[in-house]
């Protein structure tokens, strides 16, 4: 029996949930013994624990293993089988050439003994890895239809891994603290509110999520774009039916969830805001969306166009403040009118807010057809344009009908409670006072000043368009 002086153990396990190693480090114990028997020198041990060799993933140990054989820092190899080395033959061959290239020709497993450097050592080895391959593709396939099995009658998926947010260990029970925070969340997003300022509310609370990582908004969207949450099984991506656990929000909203965080109009860098009517004020004069221009550290909102021989708007401005304060006044004073509490107490057509949204779905998956037609030149520039602009002006309208349809939960709490929250309205950030005034206003017209230069605010040119 040849000396060997700087021998690797090698030893793998593809799954320890638990994290005890306990696995590998019965294999360690064996080999040692095996080494201590034929009186050779252990160098080092390398240990990749819950690492499949079948899946193809890197392997940390394994790798630096090989480098070592590759320096000449290795003289031998002992692992407890030899499917702990390899189960997929094309990484037998490259261990093999690795071996060859460095002289190294023992390698031992508690099965017996091959010599790298020769044919039959080679030809048993290659025998054993394809024979692991086998077992390995046969175990994936069995597990793979165990799983399905498993997602068909409903049943939450078990397969180790951090509980999911919102429930307890047994992923059915919800858990009260992360499920009132997720509900609050799904309101507030629904209601208009940013993921930016829902997150950071959040934080501030100290939610976070299971592993104990910040809610980032990110984070929170994904939490809220999980079918789970709203009583849908998940199997590889797909819905395939509904779960036997708690829902923690009804199927409707998440759909309305999934309809207002996947359109491709949203904006997903958002700064924060510091203007209360972004967006919602049209120039009297030109009919453009007036924007804001700051001027002297005084906010302010602007058309900005200048006069042209078609245009001769030479632009509206006016100060910020006071028309937003109108404007909320405004807003107060007609959520108790007996008019827009009659109508957005009315109930709205969940069918119908479901059929837009499968509309604006099925138009999405057009374009994206629409592009590959063109990119593969079934269809020309200008074929492509045409239809593009049909779809979009399409997918627009159904935006604002579905806007219109589903608006009103930034308001349903207020409905006839003007005066209450008149009393809060200051404590609330931008992000939750632009729904409600979005919820009841449609856009506000300024009227250009009659007088040139500075003046004071002139509430008649305000003129607010109602959505009801």
């Amino acid at each position: 029996m040849a000396e060997r002086t700087a021998v690797a153990l090698y030893a793998r396990i593809s799954r320890d949930p638990n994290g005890d190693m306990l696995g590998v480090t019965r294999q360690l114990q064996d080999c040692r013994a095996e080494a201590e028997r034929r009186g050779w020198t252990v160098a080092e041990e390398y240990v990749d624990d819950d690492t499949s060799a079948y899946s193809g993933k890197s392997r940390p140990a394994y790798e630096r293993m090989l480098r070592d054989i590759t320096d000449g820092l290795i003289d031998g190899v002992i692992v407890y089988r030899m499917d702990r080395l390899h189960r997929r033959p094309l990484e037998l061959e490259h261990f093999a050439d690795t071996c060859k290239a460095a002289g190294l020709t023992d390698v031992v497993s508690l099965q017996g003994e091959f010599d790298m450097g020769k044919s039959d050592g080679l030809f048993v080895a290659r025998l054993m890895a394809s024979v692991a391959a086998h077992e390995s593709h046969v175990k994936s396939e069995r597990i793979k239809r165990k799983f399905l099995q498993t997602a068909e009658t409903g049943a939450p998926y078990m397969g180790g891994g951090h509980r999911p947010f919102g429930y307890r260990d047994d992923r059915m029970t919800p858990h009260e603290v992360e499920a009132a925070a997720f509900r609050d969340a799904a309101a507030r997003v629904l209601a208009g509110e940013t993921l930016y300022s829902v997150a950071g509310c959040m934080e501030a609370q100290e939610v976070t999520g299971t592993k104990g990582s910040k809610m980032t908004p990110s984070a929170l969207r994904s939490l809220l774009l999980s079918p789970r949450n709203y009583g849908m099984r998940v199997h590889q991506g797909q819905i395939i039916g509904e779960g036997t656990w708690t829902p923690l929000i009804s199927a409707e909203d998440g759909e309305r969830l999934r309809l207002l965080l996947t359109d491709p109009k949203r904006r997903t860098n958002r700064a924060a805001r510091r203007y209360l009517l972004s967006g919602m004020l049209i120039c009297g004069k030109c009919g453009a969306t007036m924007k804001s221009h700051p001027r002297n550290g005084v906010r302010r909102y602007g058309c900005g166009i200048q006069s042209t021989k078609h245009n001769p708007c030479k632009g509206t401005y006016i100060v910020a403040e006071p028309v937003e304060a109108l404007i909320a006044e405004a807003v107060l004073v007609r959520l108790d009118s007996p008019e827009l509490v009659g109508a957005l107490t009315s109930t709205v057509d969940e069918d119908k807010v479901h059929a837009v949204g499968d509309e604006i779905a099925s138009d999405q998956r057009r374009m994206d057809d629409l592009a590959a037609m063109f990119a593969d030149g079934d269809i020309s520039r200008e074929e492509w344009k045409v239809a593009r602009d049909r779809i979009e002006a399409r997918m627009e309208a159904n935006r604002k009908a579905l806007a219109r349809m589903t608006r009103r939960d930034a308001i349903e709490d207020y409905i006839g409670q003007g005066a209450s929250l008149r009393d809060q309205w200051d404590s609330l950030n931008l992000s939750k006072q632009v729904p409600i005034i979005k919820a009841v206003i449609e856009s506000v017209t300024i009227m250009p000043s009659r007088a040139s230069g500075m003046q004071r605010f002139d509430p008649s040119r305000v003129q607010p368009v109602w959505r009801l």
